[in-house]
């Protein structure tokens, strides 16, 4: 028929179905940003559980022991508390590279998250200088054994913030990216990057403070 309309593309186009069918596909979005954090927070859960063992067993392995450390496998605190001050600030200045995508600034973001991963990459030099001047092994006995372990393990997880945090960066070239709506991926790694931060206290009061003092 000459007088319908039903097949013209600009009635398609402004059709209330569009516009309904187009906010459906924004919610869905917006919905699957927000089962990526969840995801996220579950991993971290279950490395939580991870740590927590390692926790339980040195404090397990301590409580057996008579002499803690035992002898040839002092600990130095000078290096570590300096390493431990790095990666603590380092939470502080990636919050701000949060803060400033959620106010769209972009290049502020970029900046920040640089610093972070920066800082990241001097503990990571920090903690390769201190194994190479311990003066003992991972074999040496049981406490150089959960040393090594926990503070290496701890070691890959900053590694891959770093990785995160050179991608988010990475990906920021890419002009409306991230944006102060659109800013998710920025989230998840300042969330792992906390996580990190939060273990290594946890490590550094166990395998220095509290065998110090």
């Amino acid at each position: 028929m000459q007088g319908s309309t039903v097949d013209r593309p600009e009635n398609i186009i402004n059709s209330p179905v569009s516009v309904e069918t187009t906010d459906h596909a924004v919610a869905h979005h917006e919905e699957h940003q927000d089962l990526r954090v969840l995801g996220l927070l579950t991993f971290l859960g279950s490395e939580s559980l991870m740590f927590g063992g390692f926790f339980a067993t040195y404090l397990l392995l301590w409580g057996a022991t008579e002499v803690w450390p035992p002898e040839g496998t002092e600990v130095e605190l000078f290096l570590p508390t300096i390493n431990t001050i790095i990666l603590v600030s380092s939470s502080f200045v990636i919050h701000k590279g949060d803060t400033a995508i959620k106010n769209n600034d972009v290049k502020g973001m970029r900046l920040w998250y640089a610093v972070t991963a920066l800082m990241g990459i001097i503990f990571l030099g920090g903690q390769a200088y201190e194994y190479l001047t311990l003066g003992y092994g991972l074999t040496e006995n049981i406490f150089a054994n959960c040393f090594y372990l926990m503070t290496g393990f701890h070691g890959l997880h900053v590694l891959i913030g770093v990785c995160l945090i050179l991608g988010v960066i990475w990906r920021s070239r890419r002009e409306g990216h991230y944006s102060n709506v659109k800013h998710t991926g920025i989230e998840m790694a300042e969330i792992y990057w906390h996580f990190v931060d939060i273990i290594w206290i946890i490590l550094f009061t166990l395998l220095y403070i509290l065998t110090l003092f």
